[in-house]
């Protein structure tokens, strides 16, 4: 299995950053997209690393936000064969509310009627290598950089994410795009499916607002991830650097994955 950074916040010399994320993983027989970012940054960093995005067969979108969504009619345009898994939810109003007016943050609604988009409702198997789940106990280490996040005026409680895990010979791969539901909550109900490698953003860091969470929260999900010596992290995006750098020295399991930057599991 090969994963490719598409779209994420640092590039790596040679690459375009945006605030976002957009992994391309390639598998035997398989080309798969887990979210597409926000912009075209997506189709320019993909033409860098010669992937032929017209041949991507499946399209997981992690969550209802731009920065994970908004590529999707983009893409759509260029490829008439990928078949898109999304929450339902996930086109509800999104905002960021830190002061009036609200900024929408959501995906376009007019996407649910599209013919390649399959609309989802909670927890799903695509086939045998393909699992998503969505979370619904937040109650572990909850991150306050969740607080100006809304959906249809109420405060966020993220039912619209999902989460990947894809099975693989060696060793199950599980992909989250924020973790607004909390990466600790996420690795609870993942522990069944024993993955080995865990990739996504943290949502440590509220760019709104341009604010880390707590020293005493990291600190606590620093000690928490401790027990997972068994697994290999791969963070950043919404984790922000300074969380990024601080978990980085507590665990020597984890690593910042930048735009460009590809792994072979």
């Amino acid at each position: 299995m090969q994963v490719t950074v598409l779209v994420e916040n640092q590039p790596i010399e040679g690459f375009r950053g945006a605030h976002g994320l957009s992994l391309h993983i390639a598998l035997p027989g398989r080309s798969l997209l887990f979210d597409v970012g926000p912009d075209d940054t997506l189709f320019e960093n993909a033409e860098k690393h010669a992937i032929d995005l017209r041949r991507v067969d499946t399209v997981v979108i992690s969550h209802g936000h731009y920065d994970h969504g908004g590529a999707l009619e983009a893409f759509l345009r260029i490829n008439q064969q990928a078949r898109v898994y999304i929450q339902r939810k996930a086109f509800r109003l999104h905002e960021s509310r830190n002061a009036p007016p609200w900024r929408n943050i959501g995906l376009d609604p007019a996407l649910m009627a599209h013919p390649q988009v399959t609309l989802l409702d909670g927890d799903a198997a695509i086939d045998d290598t393909l699992r998503l789940f969505t979370v619904t106990d937040r109650s572990l280490c909850p991150s306050t950089a969740n607080r100006n996040l809304y959906e249809e005026g109420a405060p966020d409680t993220f039912g619209h994410e999902q989460n990947l895990l894809i099975r693989h010979e060696g060793g199950n791969v599980l992909l989250m795009g924020c973790c607004h539901t909390g990466v600790l909550n996420i690795l609870r109900k993942a522990a069944p499916m024993q993955p080995r490698t865990c990739i996504g953003g943290f949502h440590l860091y509220s760019p709104s607002r341009g604010e880390t969470v707590a020293p005493a929260l990291l600190e606590e999900i620093a000690a928490q991830l401790a027990h997972y010596p068994e697994l290999r992290f791969y963070t950043g995006h919404c984790t922000g650097q300074e969380a990024c750098d601080y978990l980085a020295r507590c665990l020597p399991n984890l690593a910042y994955l930048h735009c460009g930057a590809r792994l072979t599991l």
